[in-house]
């Protein structure tokens, strides 16, 4: 067992919930096209890409558009998300999240973020957590999506780190597939059942303090 030095942290799911926002997103577009898009229909489009998400979206309504008309639809709805984004404070953070970051710091760790989210420096600064990382790999500055390692190798590059030398906190599938394709222990925020393939499981970073 190598030591672990370094932490790399999935955003939404692991340090905070911000999938209310893209619902409140979705059900808005859907009600300005006149029909409505309930939670259960909001389940379908977990770990999916915003334009298969609209396409979810105009099969539950029935409704069809062309290419110019999805583009604008999906970048409103990113409008939306991201002014109710601007909402955020602290209060969203999962249990666990800022006493676990601390912990680490005082245990010299180092820590990364990697995640898909083009907005994850606004949403970090929101909870007021930016200080706590030393790099951040978003959809900023990544090509391949996960289950590709990509986004936390760069994380563990931008720590100086080899892979085996983190820890990788994910509540997805694709996110505990790339932990372990970059050579790194996976620790996921879910079940064995849901995330297979994962090192330890946990259901908050709160089960990670000492």
């Amino acid at each position: 067992m190598h030591e672990i030095i370094g932490a790399l942290f999935d955003l939404d799911g692991v340090l905070v919930d911000t999938a209310k926002y893209h619902y409140l997103a979705w059900k808005r577009l859907a009600h300005e096209l006149g029909f409505d898009f309930s939670e259960s229909d909001n389940e379908r489009l977990k770990g999916v890409s915003r334009m298969r998400s609209l396409e979810i979206l105009l099969e539950v309504g029935n409704r069809t558009m062309n290419l110019v008309e999805m583009e604008a639809a999906a970048a409103k709805k990113n409008e939306w998300y991201v002014e109710y984004l601007h909402t955020l404070d602290d209060a969203a953070l999962l249990p666990g999240t800022k006493a676990y970051l601390e912990y680490l710091r005082e245990q010299k760790l180092s820590i990364a973020l990697g995640s898909a989210s083009k907005n994850a420096p606004l949403i970090l600064e929101k909870l007021n957590i930016s200080g706590f990382f030393d790099a951040v790999i978003d959809g900023n500055s990544v090509s391949k999506a996960k289950p590709d390692p990509e986004v936390f190798l760069k994380g563990a590059a931008a720590l100086s780190l080899a892979p085996k030398q983190c820890m990788v906190f994910e509540d997805s599938l694709a996110g505990i597939e790339a932990a372990k394709a970059g050579g790194m222990t996976a620790i996921a925020v879910g079940t064995p059942e849901l995330l297979p393939g994962a090192d330890r499981y946990i259901r908050s970073l709160e089960d990670m303090l000492p």
